[in-house]
């Protein structure tokens, strides 16, 4: 699989990637046997690149992906975890001392003394403009607890405001087919400035799959059912913030792009790998299926055609609503 250098990290990863959400909660439950089966599907596809975050599951995705680590110590995996949702979403909880007890059970969860990139969890906004805050990440990088650091954001300016920020390695940040505003600014600053992109929620939680219709239900523990509204958190976290019928009727429109061989889901993916300046892609899988499936994403070839009609979908159905609020 084609690799790319992510950002300040200097390390090589795949352009497909692979998210954790899942092995913790909120997409319903994954068994801890089949979250092994797809780590290891992953990587035997040639992914080497885990996200994760302290909060997915209490720490039980770190855990899974810890246990794979240590069953698999030959493999060159890096791993980004993310910290700070485990406490009241106040700026003045993103602290040296609390950035030290959230990082020690990183640590600990994934069986390692240097994580290789732990990402602030989208934060309250003014925390991305508080030197004192990349002062204490300096820190943790200097102590040897942490390789590199980066940040997760809800919104553009957001990025745009950590990317001026000279230690930020990455910013991860939801890009796909129905979320383009990235497009315009996000990426462009961060090449310029060798910040890494990880583009998630590529499949706007499932809907770019082409699997859903206004039938599908889901489970009463998943984001999709209970934070539709954004009750528990961000809703552009939760079908990328789109109306689920009008994203039901855009991806009738994208499917008709999909290039001869490739799923609607592997057509997202390579769609935002095209983009200049994105470094990686992390969808989610619930299978091992699904994993090789997306990795296989990597060799979809889409070209200046299917990029104009991503454009115009998302111009017809999402901008007016979308572009301005993310």
């Amino acid at each position: 699989m084609e690799q790319r250098i992510l950002g300040k990290t200097g390390r090589n990863v795949s352009v497909v990637g692979l998210g954790t959400w899942q092995f913790g909660a909120d997409w319903g439950n994954v068994d801890p046997a089949q979250a092994q089966a797809i780590l290891a599907a992953s990587a035997e596809a040639g992914v080497n690149f885990f996200d994760t975050a302290d909060v997915y599951g209490d720490g039980k995705s770190e855990q899974a992906i810890g246990k794979f680590l240590a069953d698999n110590p030959a493999l060159d995996i890096t791993v980004a975890t993310k910290m700070g949702r485990r406490v009241d979403q106040q700026p003045e909880n993103y602290t040296l001392a609390n950035f030290r007890q959230w990082v020690d059970r990183s640590r600990k969860n994934l069986g390692t003394d240097t994580l290789d990139l732990v990402q602030l969890h989208c934060p309250p906004t003014p925390v991305y403009s508080n030197s004192e805050v990349y002062d204490a990440l300096d820190t943790l990088v200097s102590e040897g607890a942490i390789r590199n650091y980066g940040v997760s954001v809800e919104r553009t300016d957001e990025a745009l405001e950590a990317i001026r920020h000279s230690g930020t390695a990455s910013v991860q940040i939801i890009l796909n087919a129905f979320r383009l505003k990235p497009l315009d600014e996000v990426l462009p600053a961060a090449k310029a400035a060798n910040v890494g992109i990880i583009a998630r929620v590529p499949l706007a939680s499932g809907l770019l799959s082409g699997k859903y219709s206004k039938e599908t239900t889901f489970a009463e523990n998943d984001h999709r059912n209970y934070n539709r509204n954004g009750d528990s958190f961000d809703v552009g976290e939760t079908f990328s913030g789109v109306d689920y019928e009008l994203g039901l009727k855009a991806v009738a429109e994208f499917e008709q792009l999909v290039p001869s061989g490739a799923t609607t889901a592997q057509a997202a993916i390579a769609w935002i790998a095209a983009q200049d300046g994105v470094t990686t892609v992390i969808p989610g899988a619930r299978n091992v299926d699904q994993a090789t499936a997306n990795a296989a994403a990597a060799s979809v070839q889409v070209g200046e055609e299917f990029d104009a009609g991503v454009r115009w979908i998302y111009d017809h159905y999402f901008r007016e609503a979308i572009h301005p609020r993310w």
